[in-house]
């Protein structure tokens, strides 16, 4: 996807300010002497990790951990990272909606786009880049998208990810928990090499469950390009998305990798989290569809 030059700096101007604002919150808290992750307890309270840590730990991770640590012992490690997971999404849905929407919507357009760029594809002079960008224009406003929208949901995402992802490691009911009789304070290579096999089971239901979060909006608009191109009695056009692939490939692969070194828990973390994004697309894409409808 190719943008303006007033969109290109608006987008690395918001990058740098979301990374020095997460910057804060990405390392761990370990303990000096022993290295291991200082622990989130049920009386831990939020004023010792104002006072001990810093304003990310205490606003964002601390009140996620005190969940896991209320209902582990209620409905189980899963259970507790499956509803801590819903509620999350849920609030972000709220305040994202919109933006949410018009991301998804833009995939959409993926087919649309690649056949404007092809169009000026080896045109460098002022008159053809003019034509495209309006051209481009012309397509958002006639799908009623915003590209800057996409700005909001990566900006608020992104911190809320790391604090899931510091909360699960740092919950001490997690830490001492299982998953169908498996610690999840070990890593999947310790539990392999221990010749405990469930572990393998994780780990594939994670690469499963990521691999078709991250292919679901590519699914979804090959079927409606597919439906569109029946309407017209013709064959669909072909899309070349081969370096986003790739991509998808290369972080799948990183995931992959952290997955076999990180404990058990971000693991079944990472599989509910991948789960409830799969179902967020599909009821995004039923909006978009009633949209479309209610436009016709």
């Amino acid at each position: 996807m190719k943008f303006n030059p007033k969109m290109k700096k608006l987008l690395l101007i918001s990058s740098l300010v979301l990374v020095a604002v997460v910057l804060t919150g990405c390392s761990i808290p370990t303990d000096p002497e022993t290295k291991e992750i200082i622990q989130i307890t049920p009386s831990t309270t939020f004023s010792e990790i104002m006072k001990t840590e810093n304003w990310f730990s205490a606003i964002l991770v601390w009140p996620m951990a005190q969940i896991l640590n209320k209902l582990t012992p209620v409905v189980s490690v899963a259970g507790a990272i499956a509803i801590l997971t819903i509620i999350v999404n849920g609030i972000l849905m709220i305040f994202t909606l919109k933006s949410t929407v018009a991301t998804q919507q833009m995939q959409l357009l993926q087919p649309e786009m690649e056949k404007i760029q092809r169009k000026y594809e080896g045109k460098t002079d002022d008159a053809s880049k003019m034509k495209q960008a309006q051209e481009m224009q012309n397509l958002y406003k006639k799908y009623n998208v915003n590209p800057f929208s996409m700005i909001l949901v990566t900006f608020l995402q992104f911190p809320i990810i790391i604090s899931m992802y510091q909360a699960v490691q740092r919950a001490s009911a997690v830490k001492t928990g299982t998953f169908f009789g498996l610690s999840l304070n070990q890593t999947i290579l310790e539990g392999l090499k221990a010749g405990q096999w469930g572990y393998l089971g994780i780990f594939i239901v994670m690469g499963v469950c990521q691999y078709l979060s991250m292919q679901m909006p590519q699914i979804i608009a090959k079927k409606k390009a597919q439906e569109e191109a029946e309407k017209h009695h013709r064959k669909p056009a072909e899309t070349k998305n081969g370096q986003t692939q790739m991509m998808q490939y290369y972080m799948l692969a990183m995931i992959l990798v952290f997955g076999l070194m990180w404990p058990a828990a971000m693991s079944v973390y990472w599989a509910i989290y991948s789960i409830v994004t799969i179902i967020k697309t599909l009821l995004v894409q039923k909006i978009i569809d009633k949209q479309k409808e209610g436009a016709k």
